[in-house]
């Protein structure tokens, strides 16, 4: 065993393919009930100002952890819909069984499933020393199937990706994230207002994981949002890397949320100006 991969021997270097191709099959059978569901009337659980929570979330993710600790039973896994295992783990799956419900329930085919493997990092502690080193995205409805490994290339259905050339903010397309609370609405809105100015297109599309994989493949040049959850993020973050990209987070107070700078690399430093509010003088 190559001790650099973990803490213990629930995961080793020659175990990770398998869990990519685990990920992948199990990607697919979860979006099949996203397929199924999308025109169909949906049993909303909890519906909350900016966000709603389907009977469709939790089975999926159930679904999905059965899946996956099928193949790998002694892994927990962390989720938006719950955990199994101890979250802070060595070894971690990280999934969202629907990233884009708010799409979804609405019937607009912009959704997807994020499955991603981590590692807690030699030495640190807490919930955000880890790192992904399998990511999967799966869009049942364009039929895309995006992945990446650690020290690879990333994929789009088995073609290797590479992120955009774009250098100045005046030619990019850039998405935006509004995450579900009203205090981090009120804080974006400036930023949308600033930025719409200096790039080429705003677009705010719905899905965090494929903000990131669509970044990864040059769709779009830069992704920003500030309250996102590691489980939105964990699987899109390392294909985006794996693409040439740049994936750059910040903890912020509360569990598992994140400040999120994604870029193919050679924007942010103009972007963060961008949004910077002018001083008055």
């Amino acid at each position: 065993m190559d001790c650099t991969w973990g803490l213990d021997d629930t995961v080793n270097a020659s175990d990770i393919p398998k869990a990519l191709r685990c990920a992948t099959r199990v990607a697919r059978r979860a979006g099949s009930l996203l397929l199924r569901h999308l025109a169909a009337p949906k049993r909303i659980d909890l519906k909350a100002h900016h966000d709603i929570k389907l009977e469709l979330d939790r089975r999926t993710q159930r679904l999905i952890e059965r899946l996956l600790r099928r193949e790998f039973p002694n892994v927990s896994v962390l989720g938006e819909e719950g955990n199994v295992g101890d979250p802070a783990a060595a070894w971690r799956w990280v999934v969202d069984p629907i990233d884009g419900t708010v799409n979804f329930t609405r019937g607009i085919p912009h959704a997807c499933v994020s499955i991603a493997l981590q590692r807690r990092l030699p030495g640190s502690s807490g919930w955000d020393g880890y790192e992904s080193v399998v990511g999967v995205v799966w869009d049942p409805f364009l039929e895309e199937m995006w992945t990446a490994r650690r020290g690879a290339r990333a994929h789009l259905n088995g073609r290797v990706i590479a992120v955009s050339d774009t250098r100045q903010l005046r030619d990019a397309v850039v998405t935006l994230g509004f995450a579900k609370s009203a205090a981090s609405v009120r804080r974006n809105l400036p930023v949308f207002s600033r930025l719409c100015s200096r790039v080429m297109k705003v677009r705010i599309m719905g899905s965090a994981a494929l903000a990131l994989a669509w970044t990864a493949a040059g769709r779009l040049d830069a992704y920003r949002e500030e309250g996102i959850c590691l489980w939105d993020i964990a699987a899109g973050g390392l294909i985006l890397e794996c693409a040439g990209g740049e994936f750059h987070r910040e903890p912020l107070s509360q569990r598992f949320t994140y400040r999120l700078w994604a870029t193919n690399g050679l924007l942010r430093g103009q972007l963060e100006r961008a949004i910077k509010p002018s001083r008055r003088r």
